[in-house]
């Protein structure tokens, strides 16, 4: 029994030892998201987009710092009611996010459970949205700021070259222009990733 304690305590003190090693990854991922743009005037619903980019980690000691960059629309359809008049509205976005987020792992590089948080930016490089019908203040509900920011939190698994990543994102600033019209984009993303090295 005794050996079979100083075995298993041998293998964990080199599985840790090997985790705090220094590391850097790079890698390619992409991915889909489940998005919902979140108003302040209207019911919404969750609509399905897609990711792809690039991704780096630079790690020591069982933490890390993954910062990435990629192209992802994000969808949302919604409804409201326009003087007795049921107005349905589809927004589409692509935009450029990049997140830098913190995390800590367990495991070695090959093969390990990770956890992460941070900031988002997204650069909206095209958006459009379309209304059922004309309302007067179309203008207003279509008109959006060129970035917005965003909170990530998700978990991570590192199978050899492979990774996979689920998170979820919180809208933190109303990408509306006007403030009468608040819209949050908040979504789930599932992504797979391949370390080049």
């Amino acid at each position: 029994m005794k050996k079979l304690i100083l075995t298993g305590f041998l293998f964990c003190a080199v599985l840790v030892s090997y985790a705090q090693k220094p590391s850097f990854d790079l890698g390619l991922k992409a991915g889909i998201s489940f998005a919902k743009l979140n108003t302040n005037f209207a019911k919404e619903e969750n609509r399905t987009g897609f990711q792809g980019g690039v991704w780096a980690r630079i790690g020591a000691v069982g933490f890390f710092v993954q910062p990435e960059a990629y192209l992802i629309g994000k969808n949302g359809d919604f409804e409201f009611d326009d003087d007795g008049s049921r107005v349905t509205g589809e927004a589409r976005f692509t935009s450029l996010d990049i997140p830098v987020l913190l995390g800590s792992r367990v495991g070695t590089n090959n093969f390990n459970i990770r956890f992460m948080a941070g900031p988002v930016v997204s650069f909206i490089i095209k958006d459009k949205t379309k209304l059922s019908t004309v309302v007067a203040d179309a203008a207003d509900i279509r008109d959006y700021k060129d970035q917005a920011w965003g909170a990530q939190l998700g978990a991570g698994i590192d199978v050899g070259k492979i990774t996979l990543d689920l998170r979820y994102e919180a809208g933190i600033s109303n990408i509306n222009q006007n403030s009468k019209y608040e819209q949050k984009q908040n979504m789930w993303n599932f992504s797979v990733g391949y370390k080049i090295f």
